[in-house]
């Protein structure tokens, strides 16, 4: 029986949020019940706005890293962009060749193919020498290739790794490295895709073809305090803060005893309004103190969008700030001016550069795609990749290579969402690879003509139908090993060696074991002289705290806290297993929550609407670390109930009767319980999802029951 869980909050808790961000109090309570109450993360929440992103120069080595790029631009070099066969890196590498070519970079593409092993590899760095190339980048993948790029660097080649896996102790030097995870990365957030941050590279490379790369810009304000002037100056690159200085100043002081003149020296100084300033600073200085500023004011009043904000003062502004509003230390003059400050130059930037909006929508349907595949967590700006990418796919403008697999797999015209990607494209996409062919999927987004594309998509989704085949056939040789293998590990580990298994499912089989037993599990084939696995982990067990211990072992191995892949020489099989009976004692897990179900909101009958949706939507994208809404009503009444499917595994087709409206629901696999657990005519409380129902193209909202009990 399972364990239904209503977590206890208070008023006072659903109340902070009403007051502070203005929401609904069902939107409130499920915030607070999944312990979103801090602004910081609330506001991906509620918010769509790409201002919410973080800057990609918040990056310690982006600009290194758009320099020598550049330079390749300027000096005609030869670019290679090194991926990975999944996912994450047909995108990642589609997404940096679509820009590298369209500002004239020669740039040629790899993934790794057939039996090539995960990450850059000599041979391709041997073949890039041929054609004499002198920068590669990897994207996706590097950051544990140490040896390979030493090796490339031997050849008088510069590497410029951007990847999100987790790094060794030893990092690959010498590299310029862009990622999230390297504790001196800079960048605030560590858990997106390596497509993520190679939209990051994209979005760094496009700000430089501006005017204000690299320029240095002093915001300045001034006002009273008690008889003093309070002056704060900060200053901003790349629309980054770098510096700050606060002084406080009584009348009559010399400039010359503050440290604003070394400060402002040479440097280029906005004001929010000039004659007030000026009048402060004349008051605080004296008529002699000279400064040289630009007056931002008037020229936000000239952009359309943002000229409500210019009768208004920095004061009065700060109550209008929405990253304020959930950024507390930002509810400052000085903070609200850069904020305003770097909303007038991106829609400058748009206006300059008018072709960047469009960019950028098909930039982060690639992103989005490589967060739900990579299993990216769904919060912070994960949540807006996947908002942005998906709500373009649905205005009818998904990219070519996408549009034809949306096609061919029904969801092009209908509204899609994040679970129709994760189970429709990804899986089809990273088939490719898995059957050793990534470049297949690489070459739906790159090929210009629309015939050809609809046959490589089609070929995609027949690669995809191997695939299926293919995993049936290695879960059958798995399941017959796995009680054993679960045994033999005390029920902290499933490990399955088995050379019938396809090496390109045997993550697929992993991640299937830790579904259906709830614990770490390890598949494992050989390919000629190499044992290769996939390990996938559950219960905050994370998987490279083992596969570390035994790295010795290993020509290759490297992933995520809860996904990794290794490659061993065969021979050193029984090592491998000496290693695991030495090590898989100290796995420790936690609580199993395959029996409990977390409830969001209970709905009392009579507020049991089709509105609901518009909260359930709000919530989108579901997945990793954001699950489905799952509500609570009690004492429904069926009355209606029918049994559905041909399989063996029959469904349950409900309706609940609520008066005024009668709801339809779908309890699959839940046919059983029909006579046995209750009857039509019963009361009955239950657990449910809201969905959508769509049939000749209409969408009715309908149930999904978690769970049933017959009424008390």
């Amino acid at each position: 029986m399972k364990n239904w869980i209503k977590k206890n909050i208070t008023r006072a808790d659903v109340g902070a949020l009403y007051d502070k961000y203005g929401v609904n109090a069902l939107t409130a309570s499920i915030l607070s019940r999944r312990g979103i109450t801090e602004g910081s993360d609330v506001q991906f929440f509620l918010e769509d706005d790409l201002r919410f992103m973080h800057n990609p120069f918040l990056f310690s080595n982006m600009e290194d890293a758009v320099d020598r790029i550049l330079q390749a631009k300027e000096e005609g070099e030869k670019v290679l962009i090194f991926g990975d066969r999944d996912v994450d890196g047909i995108s990642s590498t589609a997404l940096l060749y679509d820009y590298l070519t369209s500002i004239g970079i020669d740039v040629s593409w790899r993934l790794p193919g057939g039996t090539d092993p995960y990450g850059l590899n000599k041979n391709a760095v041997d073949d890039f020498e041929k054609i004499f190339g002198s920068l590669v980048i990897t994207v996706d993948c590097g950051i544990s290739n140490v040896e390979e790029i030493a090796y490339a660097s031997g050849k008088g080649m510069d590497v410029i790794v951007i990847d999100h896996h987790t790094p060794p102790e030893i990092l690959p030097s010498p590299a310029i490295i862009v990622n999230p995870k390297c504790e001196d990365s800079g960048y605030p957030f560590k858990d997106i895709s390596g497509c993520a941050v190679v939209y990051k590279v994209v979005s760094a490379l496009r700000f430089a073809e501006s005017e204000l790369y690299k320029n240095e810009i002093a915001l300045l304000t001034a006002r009273v305090e008690g008889e003093k002037c309070k002056i704060e100056v900060l200053k901003t690159q790349n629309l980054v803060e770098k510096d700050y200085l606060c002084e406080t100043v009584t009348g009559g002081k010399s400039i010359m005893e503050t440290k604003l003149v070394d400060f402002l020296r040479g440097q280029q100084i906005f004001v929010w309004d000039e004659k007030a300033t000026s009048s402060l600073l004349a008051q605080a200085f004296g008529s002699g103190a000279d400064f040289n500023f630009m007056d931002l004011r008037p020229q936000v009043a000239k952009v359309d969008s943002l000229a409500p904000l210019a009768s208004f003062s920095l004061e009065q502004l700060k109550s209008k700030s929405k990253l304020a509003r959930y950024n507390p230390e930002q509810n400052t003059e000085i903070k609200g001016f850069f904020n305003i400050f770097v909303t007038f130059v991106n829609a400058q930037l748009l206006k300059q550069f008018p072709s960047y909006a469009k960019a950028n929508e098909r930039d982060l349907q690639l992103v989005a795609l490589a967060a739900l595949a990579d299993i990216m967590p769904l919060k912070n700006e994960n949540r807006i990749f996947i908002r942005h990418g998906i709500a373009s796919m649905n205005k009818g403008n998904a990219r070519e290579g996408l549009r034809e697999l949306l096609s061919m797999q029904g969801l092009l015209g209908k509204r899609i969402n994040a679970t129709d990607l994760s189970w429709n494209i990804n899986p089809a996409l990273n088939a490719t690879g898995r059957l050793g062919q990534p470049e297949i999927g690489l070459e739906l987004f790159l090929e210009k003509d629309a015939g050809k594309r609809t046959e490589i998509a089609r070929k995609i989704i027949e690669m995809n139908n191997e695939r299926k085949a293919l995993g049936s056939e290695g879960w059958n040789y798995a399941a017959m090993q796995a009680k054993e293998s679960i045994e033999k590990y005390g029920g902290k580990l499933c490990v399955i060696i088995d050379e019938r298994i396809n090496r390109g499912v045997s993550g697929t089989i992993a991640g299937k074991l830790v579904n259906v037993y709830d614990i770490p599990a390890m598949a494992i084939t050989f390919v000629d002289e190499n044992a290769i696995g996939s390990m996938r982990s559950c219960r905050g067990f994370e998987v490279l705290s083992l596969l570390d211990k035994m790295s010795d072992l290993f020509v290759s191995y490297g992933g995520h806290a809860y996904a990794a892949g290794f490659t061993f020489k065969k021979e050193r099989l029984n090592d491998f297993l000496a290693a695991l009976d030495k090590f898989v004692p100290e796995i420790e897990l936690s609580s199993s929550e395959a029996e409990q179900i977390n409830i969001d909101a209970e709905i009392p009958s009579d507020y049991l609407k089709p509105d609901l949706l518009s909260i359930v939507d709000d919530f989108e994208p579901y997945g990793e670390e954001n699950r489905e809404l799952t509500f609570m009503s009690r004492s429904l009444r069926i009355c209606d109930a029918a049994v559905i499917g041909k399989t063996e595994r029959q469904h349950l087709k409900l309706t609940f009767d609520l008066g005024r409206t009668k709801w339809p629901a779908m309890y699959w696999g839940g046919a059983e319980s029909l006579h046995r657990d209750f009857d039509k005519g019963d009361l009955v409380d239950v657990l449910y999802q809201v969905g959508r129902n769509c049939f000749n193209g209409v969408e009715t909202p309908q149930l999904i029951i978690t769970d049933i009990r017959k009424s008390l």
